[in-house]
């Protein structure tokens, strides 16, 4: 996640009704494509929303490319400890061990500025679509955050990743991260789109929560000045640590 443009302080709707309202969303079938391709705004997006994907398509002999947009650098843009440069190299190498955590490689860096994804749109799409051309018409499954999902940055790549599918013919998934913060089961734009729900075997959830641990930088304050306030405190935490996650096809 990049920084607080979102109250992280707000505890959303409660999860009772996000799980009845998952109770009804269809299954989704593990992707049957050779290869997975993950786009994340920022180093922990990939891991938060689509953790368990990632594993169990390592599982099943897919072959894994995780792509950060963004190092991650504006996550505590007012930090009096952490100057951005060092903000990105914590996360790089956070991003690092949660891939191996989940079984894939080291993310791949595209290193457009944190918070500006929009500005740079046209070049990310050009990006990702060569990236997806590579696999040929139905070689590969992408996975973005979603084009609605309440920050900037997330909703920019959700854009470029389906500009580059439907111009690639390859199958497009986006997953929720912000969302959950401000949603409702209610809310008109979940209305528009096609949810489906991933259920996660016990041993993938295990390694997509120690996967997660990896981003200290995100779950614990950076010091006590305010400025360096967790990112994703544990009442935010709770969103991605069950047993399932949830797409839009």
């Amino acid at each position: 996640m990049a920084g607080p443009v979102i109250d992280v302080r707000a505890t959303g709707v409660p999860e009772e009704r996000w799980e009845q309202w998952r109770r009804d969303r269809a299954p989704l079938p593990l992707p049957g494509a050779p290869h997975l391709v993950v786009v994340a705004a920022h180093p922990d997006d990939e891991t938060l929303g689509a953790g368990g994907l990632v594993a169990m398509a390592h599982a099943a002999g897919t072959a894994i490319t995780i792509v950060n947009v963004t190092d991650g650098e504006a996550s505590h843009p007012n930090s009096p400890s952490h100057s951005p440069s060092r903000l990105a190299a914590i996360r790089i190498d956070e991003a690092r061990s949660a891939a191996r955590e989940l079984g894939a490689g080291a993310p791949v860096r595209l290193g457009l500025p944190d918070g500006e994804i929009a500005a740079h749109e046209d070049a990310l799409t050009d990006e990702l679509r060569a990236l997806l051309d590579g696999f040929g018409a139905g070689g590969a499954v992408c996975a973005a955050t979603w084009r609605y999902d309440g920050h900037p940055d997330h909703e920019a790549v959700g854009r470029a990743a389906a500009t580059a599918c439907g111009d690639t013919n390859t199958e497009l998934l986006q997953y929720p991260v912000w969302m959950w913060q401000w949603a409702s089961p209610d809310d008109v734009r979940l209305r528009s789109c096609t949810p489906a729900v991933l259920t996660l075997p016990p041993a993938v959830q295990a390694a997509k929560c120690r996967a997660i641990s990896h981003f200290r930088s995100q779950l614990l304050p950076l010091s006590e000045d305010p400025a360096d306030a967790a990112i994703v405190p544990t009442h935010v935490l709770r969103r991605f640590t069950g047993p399932t996650e949830t797409y839009f096809r």
